[in-house]
């Protein structure tokens, strides 16, 4: 069978499974020529010997992200980042000084450099001749100081009351490795959508990316669509939107016509009138389900295929779980107390869960059968990588003298087991009332 044609399942354990280099230093895993290209993009001055330079910062900022519960300084100590001098390695302030010197912006290119690298290496496997990739939004909460308070804004319950200043997030993710592509972040009161249109620049060539429905956007989707050569999309069809037939494909299977709203046009300036679209459906558990996609081509893409594939859009809410639950260990709170921290933090986060997911990567490489990153432990993985930040000491910044010779030969004892399918719907349940209801008050009775 042609392989543009093969089954999702298949398609999928199309892996390369050559062997991975042995990790001998840090460097290994975050190669110090993009710090220095990071470095150079955003014109950050490093040329002054320090005892903290600003390559060690970063090594910082990755291990914040890690070991999320201990001091700065702490983590300075702990990851050997400075060199021995028999004293204590620097003053607090030191290092919150330095950190602010690193800033945002070469944390965020170098973010942005890594998933490149990561992406080309991985040899990620396709979909119909497509990778497959999902949007969705997340939040973070950071400390309640006036500074974050007027950056982020705060969310509002029902009663008035306000709590801690968060930043929204929407991050394009690579399904099959949890590879983080892009990542753009805004106050809170800011709407998804229009984060996602940060993004749309990112998608890659030759691709389908996931939404829910609550990135239903004619212009999202048409802009989507056309910024580049097959960059397909695919998401639940709005309950209540009309459309007009225009041909029908197979059984449950069709060409749709939608008409744009002038807001809509007037806002995104090459919409059309009307778009042209697919819409499939399909029965789960007696429970008639559609989607609908700019893959209009029913031979290229047969009915079935598109109909099962949105299941998958669940990894990257699995991806941010990972990245909240197990990578941060759960905390509510981030520990920047400025807006450019914070967002330097959060980029620091991403960084390393990408690190992460990419060393799995090459975990699942070494495997024999057709394993994919998401099928081994992000857990297990995690402790293997904090193993080389502890146990190692560094000489010099990005190198850990030593050879490793056995990172990869625990990656057998990582593969998941199978993953149940639902059998049910999720339920949303009511929020609990803040105050007790009286079933017998007087005007109950």
């Amino acid at each position: 069978m042609d392989p543009f044609y093969m089954e999702l399942s298949q398609a999928l354990g199309i892996i390369n499974l050559t062997a991975p280099d042995e990790v001998q230093s840090l460097a290994d895993l975050l190669p110090p020529e993009l710090i220095q290209q990071a470095f150079s993009l955003t014109d950050t001055v490093t040329l002054r010997k320090r005892k903290l330079p600003l390559e060690s910062m970063v090594w910082l900022v990755i291990g914040m992200a890690i070991f999320n519960n201990k001091p700065l300084s702490h983590i300075v100590n702990l990851m050997d980042i400075a060199d021995r001098s028999g004293r204590s390695f620097t003053a607090p302030s030191s290092v919150i000084a330095r950190r602010k010197k690193l800033g945002e912006d070469p944390v965020r290119v170098l973010f942005d450099l890594t998933q490149q690298y990561w992406h080309r290496e991985s040899r990620h496997p396709l979909w119909h001749g497509l990778t497959l990739n999902a949007v969705d939004g997340v939040v973070w909460r950071t400390p309640d100081t006036p500074e974050n308070a007027a950056a982020f804004a705060k969310a509002e319950n029902q009663y008035g009351e306000k709590g801690y200043p968060q930043v929204r997030m929407v991050c394009l993710m690579e399904l099959s490795s949890h590879l983080l592509r892009a990542s753009v972040m805004d106050r809170y009161d800011v709407n998804e959508m229009r984060l996602a249109a940060g993004l749309i620049n990112q998608a890659p060539d030759n691709s389908v990316t996931l939404f829910d429905k609550g990135f239903w956007s004619a212009g999202l989707l048409h802009e989507w669509h056309s910024a580049g050569e097959n960059r397909h999309w695919l998401m639940p069809l709005k309950k209540g939107t009309q459309y007009e037939v225009v041909r029908r494909l197979g059984k449950q299977d069709e060409l749709i016509m939608l008409k744009t709203s002038p807001q809509a046009r007037k806002q995104w300036g090459d919409l059309p009138e009307t778009l042209t679209v697919r819409l499939i459906r399909r029965k789960v558990n007696g429970v008639e389900r559609q989607v609908i996609t700019s893959m209009t081509d029913a031979m290229r893409y047969p009915a079935a295929d598109v109909a099962e594939l949105y299941k998958h859009r669940w990894e990257i809410e699995l991806g941010y779980r990972e990245a909240k639950q197990m990578l941060c260990g759960g905390r509510w709170t981030l520990r920047s107390k400025l807006p450019g921290m914070v967002r330097q933090e959060l980029w620091g986060i991403l960084l390393t869960y990408n690190l992460v997911r990419y060393q799995m990567v090459k975990m699942a490489f070494s495997l024999k059968g057709n394993y994919l990153p998401y099928q081994l432990s992000f857990s297990g993985s995690l402790a293997e990588i904090l193993r080389l930040l502890i146990g190692l000491p560094w000489s010099s910044p990005g190198a850990i003298p030593g050879h490793l010779k056995h990172f990869y030969s625990n990656a057998a004892m990582l593969r998941l087991p199978p993953r149940r399918e639902r059998k049910y719907e999720r339920e949303v349940r009511p929020k609990k009332p803040k105050y007790p209801l009286k079933n017998n008050a007087g005007h109950l009775k």
